[in-house]
């Protein structure tokens, strides 16, 4: 999809549908701004400290999101089909928490109830600055946030408020990958430096990658990437992290389950509560399965 094709602020009727709206002439000027993008018809499109969000109606997560494919030659560990639960509709396995769901693959988890879900058509995604506006780094689909309006902008002095929200975190098949250690490695870094850290690569610290299984029985590959220091030039940059589960799904697909947040901030969402989460990620039967 070419970003120049369809702009839908440029669309009869356009209307704001989120409090992320960016108009054209903001994105991609700062160091945690992305270029704003064009999407399919009825799209939403808004930019978040760095994160490029958008529904996306009939198309699949990877379409307008491609970050560079992995390219080690290790094999994951062969997963088992049945594992995926047969009861319908998943539930929370945390009491009080909320069910985060990405029916086109399969997958879901559980986020406290103080998290935001969007829609399971939404995709989000990080951009690199320096390269071309469809220059894409990460996506997840489905995502959920927390605290979606937790620091006001205006970059371009417009008078246009944006919005960072605090962290979130989402699901997305990874094509082209040739292992589950190379998805969570690169991803994980990719998050924080297309959301947080870019320029500054040299401000990211990536943790070794380890092996990680679900309580539902999921075993993959995690790992996490975090800034430090990185120059604040505008009133919401903050350092970032992220932490990234990369599994191969029961249709042998490689997947991923991605949070991202800020860093080093009063709210700054703890890593227990992050491990928690992805404690929760498991596969389930769409309905319209057999």
């Amino acid at each position: 999809m070419n970003p120049q094709d369809q702009n839908p602020y440029q669309q009869p009727g356009y209307q704001q549908p989120n409090p992320f709206l960016q108009p054209p002439d903001g994105g991609g000027s700062g160091r945690n701004r992305t270029a704003v993008v064009a999407v399919l018809a009825a799209a939403a499109v808004v930019v978040a400290a760095g994160v490029t969000g958008f529904v996306i109606m009939g198309g699949d997560e990877d379409d307008s999101a491609k970050p560079d494919p992995a390219r080690s030659s290790s094999s994951p560990t062969p997963t088992d089909p049945d594992r995926r639960r047969k009861d319908g509709d998943p539930k929370p396995t945390v009491p009080g928490w909320k069910t985060v769901v990405n029916p086109k693959r399969g997958i879901a988890f559980d986020v406290p109830p103080q998290w935001s879900l969007k829609s399971s058509h939404w995709v989000s995604w990080v951009t690199d600055d320096s390269g071309p506006e469809d220059n894409n780094l990460a996506a997840i689909a489905a995502p959920a946030y927390l605290k979606e309006q937790w620091c006001a902008f205006d970059e371009d002095k417009d008078g246009t408020t944006e919005y960072a929200p605090l962290g979130g975190a989402g699901t997305r098949i990874n094509r082209g990958a040739k292992s589950t250690e190379d998805v969570a490695r690169e991803n994980a870094t990719a998050w924080v430096y297309g959301g947080y850290a870019q320029p500054e690569r040299k401000k990211i610290k990536a943790g070794a990658v380890e092996s990680y299984t679900t309580k539902s029985g999921i075993t993959g590959s995690l790992a996490s990437a975090e800034s430090s220091g990185v120059t604040k030039r505008e009133k919401c940059d903050t350092d970032g992290k992220a932490t990234v589960f990369a599994f191969k799904d029961a249709g042998g697909e490689f997947v991923s389950w991605t949070f991202h947040g800020a860093k080093d901030v009063k709210e700054e969402i703890p890593d227990t509560t992050v491990r928690k989460i992805l404690s929760t990620v498991r596969e389930y039967r769409t309905s319209d399965e057999n």
